[in-house]
């Protein structure tokens, strides 16, 4: 048996990136906050689709942003080509930082390594989340049927899928020099979540779990995210809200305030 609980069918596959200074973003550091909640963000992202979001917080509360290898402030250094290489990558990051109360948050891909992540740290025996909040994303057992197919599309199809997806700036779509820069990024963060696969024989997550989505998201509606209540112990619910799978731009506070709530309800903060 490994450090993380996994045995020889279910080892790691290649060691993440390490940790760079620009790992984590942190909007306003605290010596000593309530409690610390680390964001992942989607494929294709960087942690600038949360950058504004620590004032819809608790002052007493730390925001920290992570930023994947590849993107954003780390976009010089190797993309990490699976979920489960990401969430490797994610507990190193965060390791220094667990010596206070925190939670986890991701959306869409970035759900998917927010949960490998609180596995992860479950497994290892040390501080677990006392939350996590996952948004737009398929529970681990949903059907092949439920995986969107994008990394291989044609080019101009992926355009136009992520044209009609939201969260990215028309220009970065539209100009062929800005698409030649980002296209890789794209189709390896999608094919990262197309191949995500969590291991099925495992109990429940012992965390307090909500999940968050759009209700007019066509890639996961409200029907399928509810499946999530069978993956914890502490089911706090399915919370939807208008709109599509960027259901929480322009205006994030509903949400925001939704995960303070949640967050509250789970003994946390």
């Amino acid at each position: 048996m490994s450090h993380t609980g996994l045995d020889a069918r279910h080892r790691p596959g290649p060691r993440p990136p390490a940790p760079a200074a620009d790992s984590l973003v942190r909007p306003a550091p605290l010596d000593s906050p309530v409690l610390r909640l680390f964001f992942f963000h989607h494929a294709g992202g960087s942690h600038l689709v949360y950058r504004d979001w620590a004032r819809h917080f608790p002052t007493d509360w730390e925001i920290c942003l992570l930023e994947a290898p590849g993107h954003g402030r780390l976009l010089r250094h190797p993309l990490c080509g699976t979920v489960d290489e990401l969430a490797r990558w994610a507990a190193d990051v965060v390791e220094p930082l667990l010596d206070r109360p925190f939670g986890i948050f991701g959306h869409s891909l970035g759900g998917m390594a927010a949960y490998d992540l609180a596995r992860l740290l479950q497994a290892r025996g040390g501080p677990r989340p006392r939350w996590l909040g996952v948004s737009a994303v398929r529970p681990p057992d949903a059907g092949p049927e439920h995986v969107v197919r994008r990394s291989h599309l044609p080019d101009p199809a992926l355009r136009q899928a992520l044209a009609e997806m939201g969260g990215s700036p028309p220009e970065l779509l539209e100009d062929p020099q800005t698409w030649a820069l980002f296209e890789k990024l794209f189709r390896t963060d999608f094919k990262a979540a197309e191949t995500w696969r969590p291991r099925l024989d495992l109990p429940p997550l012992q965390v307090p779990t909500a999940v968050y989505g759009g209700n007019d998201d066509p890639s996961v509606g409200p029907g399928l995210l509810s499946g999530w209540q069978r993956w914890t112990t502490h089911w706090l619910g399915l919370r939807v809200f208008p709109g599509r799978h960027f259901y929480f731009q322009p205006d994030a506070r509903p949400l925001a305030d939704r995960i303070v709530a949640d967050i509250r309800t789970a003994g946390g903060g």
